[in-house]
Order: C-alpha cells, then sequence, then structure tokens
C-alpha cells in the first residue's frame, strides 16, 4: 500500500493478519479500540460491523500498518509487524483520485512510490484498469466521471501492486442501489476469478448487513466505543458467491443472525431473538 508518511516494511509471503488484545488510544484521550482480537488467513473474506464510532476504521488502521496499537499485538505470519506493510492495498469511502492526471496515471501511483519502471507501471495500471472495467477510461481525467467509475479506479489503484491484503473502510456507501450491487460482484470476481484460488484477503468495514454477508466468509460485529469484538457470524464456507447467493436462505439466515447481533449491542440489556 502506499501511506504518506511512514515507513513501509518489506514482507514475506502473506499467511496471517493478527489482532491481539490490541487498544488504540489517541492523543486526545480517546479510547477508540480496547482488547481486540482479530485474525484473517490468506484468501479469507471479513466483514466487521458496527455502531456509529465503534472503532472500526482505527482497526484498518492498525491492519494496515498506518497506526501502532497503544497496547497489545499486530502480528503478520505471527511475527510483530512494524511500519506500513507494502502488500496492503486501502480503499476509502471517498474515491480520492488526482484530478489533473489521468485515470491510469492514478491508478500507477502506488508502483510509483516502489519505484516501478514507468513502462511497466503503465503496463500494470492498464491492467488493473481492463479488470476493473475502465479500460476505456485509462486516458480520461477523473473529473469527467461519476462517482461508481471513480469507485472503480480506486480500486484498481488498490489492487494494481497485487496486494496480500486488500481493506475497504466503507467503500461502498453513497452508491445507488444497482451501483452498489455491480462494485460488489466486481469485488468477489476480482477476489477468487472463476475457477482460480483467492488472490488476496479482504476485511470489509460497512454499514450495510446484506453487503457484510455478501463480501463475508465472518462478519465480526463490534460494540460502541471503546470498540472491540463482541460476536462473529459464520457464513457457510460453501456459498457460492454469485447472484443467487443473494437470494438463497443461507443469505438470509445470515442477516438474520448479524441484525440480531447488532440489536443485542445496541441495546445490551434487552434480550433480543436470534
Amino acid at each position: 500500500m502506499f501511506a504518506r508518511s511512514g515507513k513501509v516494511t518489506p514482507v514475506s509471503a502473506f499467511q496471517s493478519i493478527e489482532l491481539k488484545a490490541a487498544q488504540r488510544r489517541y492523543e486526545t484521550g480517546l479510547l477508540a479500540l480496547d482488547g481486540v482480537d482479530l485474525k484473517v488467513a490468506r484468501g479469507e473474506l471479513v466483514s466487521v460491523v458496527g455502531p456509529a464510532g465503534c472503532g472500526r476504521s482505527s482497526l484498518l488502521r492498525l491492519l494496515a500498518g498506518l497506526d501502532r496499537p497503544s497496547s497489545g499485538e499486530v502480528l503478520r505470519n505471527g511475527e510483530p509487524a512494524r511500519g506500513a506493510l507494502s502488500d496492503v492495498g486501502m480503499v476509502f469511502q471517498e474515491p480520492t483520485l488526482m484530478s489533473w492526471a489521468s485515470v491510469a496515471v492514478n491508478v500507477e501511483l502506488p508502483l510509483r512510490l516502489q519505484g516501478v519502471s514507468p513502462e511497466k507501471r503503465e503496463a500494470a495500471a492498464r491492467e488493473a484498469l481492463q479488470r476493473v472495467g475502465l479500460a476505456d477510461l485509462a486516458d480520461a481525467a477523473p473529473r469527467g466521471m461519476d462517482r461508481a467509475q471513480k469507485m472503480r479506479a480506486a480500486l484498481a489503484r488498490a489492487l494494481v501492486a497485487k496486494p496480500a491484503l486488500l481493506l475497504l473502510d466503507d467503500a461502498f456507501a453513497g452508491l445507488e442501489e444497482p451501483s452498489r450491487l455491480c462494485l460488489q460482484d466486481l469485488l468477489l470476481s476480482l477476489w477468487r476469478p472463476e475457477g482460480a484460488a483467492a488472490k488476496f484477503a479482504a476485511v470489509v468495514v460497512t454499514n450495510n448487513v446484506e453487503e457484510a454477508v455478501v463480501l463475508g466468509q465472518r462478519i465480526l460485529v463490534m460494540a460502541e466505543r471503546p470498540g472491540r469484538v463482541v460476536d462473529e457470524v459464520k457464513v457457510s464456507g460453501t456459498a457460492k458467491r454469485d447472484a443467487s447467493f443473494r437470494e438463497s436462505a443461507t443469505f438470509s439466515k445470515a442477516c438474520e443472525k448479524v441484525r440480531a447481533a447488532l440489536a443485542r449491542v445496541a441495546a445490551p440489556s434487552e434480550t433480543v431473538a436470534g
């Protein structure tokens, strides 16, 4: 991934990323996370839901190595992780693109920061844009694109360096429903192309229960600040992630379980049917 500041750490082949009793307290005294335990294995899809202010974005920053825990550990392949990791891609809610540069040049940015040659990074950027359906806009300016197209470009930029771990911070929020569903399906096709193994692990922060279930083999439910993981809903590992999945009983049951878990977080003193 690329960061505005801080050392980028070269890494060995990704097997897992883990938070152990992680706490994050900011200089203001705000305790955003407290005692978070989380492990994501190679090729795994994990969604994270919870009420506003529960520290989901802070959690992603710890996983990316952009922030360090105030206490506890961040482990990569079982070893302490230090600094921003070079094999992590990140997509934010706002698909910030440089308006003065072409779409392809925007997508090249992580490779430029890694010192990749101009020829190789241009070829990689155009390949990434092809994968997200924006090949025809490679030389266009972002200012003429709609929000869904900009998000596709941001996704291409996050994946251009072939990261082992992709982090999405409510990336598809604000999109019209058809565009949101299309981007969910696109992400799944990029994660596991037809007939192939998973290309990367992903942690998806979202406010949308249906999206969490579509994009998560496990859905982690966080409690209000200080944030911590209080529940987990597992989706059948054999469920095929295609358009029919949204109409399946597996999908419906998982959504019900996630909603029940969120209701328990919102009203812990009340008993909520699961």
